[in-house]
């Protein structure tokens, strides 16, 4: 089972800090490219740029909580929950497929 984790690339847990405003505010932030990765895909599915999700997000969630302790953290956790979410389609329509 391990296996399936150590052998990743490193280059995808190699850290990478990207510098983007938000709020009018230039700030830096620094996250494994893996999730730099996840979240070019979120923005693109949602015809964003990157820079754009990430301010959409830090909007939202500021407007929802008031503040966010951190937020680099809240953006690997929204990485999670966008890949749990498109595994979970994905199993339904293996399930429906052989439930035919």
């Amino acid at each position: 089972m391990c296996e399936l984790y150590v052998k990743a690339d490193p280059i995808l847990y190699e850290s990478r800090a990207r510098s983007l405003r938000i709020r009018g505010v230039v700030t830096t932030l620094r996250l494994e490219n893996q999730f730099w990765d996840i979240l070019r895909e979120i923005a693109e599915v949602d015809g964003m740029t990157t820079n754009q999700l990430i301010t959409k997000l830090y909007d939202e969630v500021m407007d929802y909580r008031g503040e966010v302790v951190n937020f680099a953290s809240f953006l690997r956790v929204s990485c999670t929950r966008y890949l749990s979410q498109r595994r979970v389609p994905a199993e339904l329509s293996v399930v429906r497929s052989i439930s035919q």
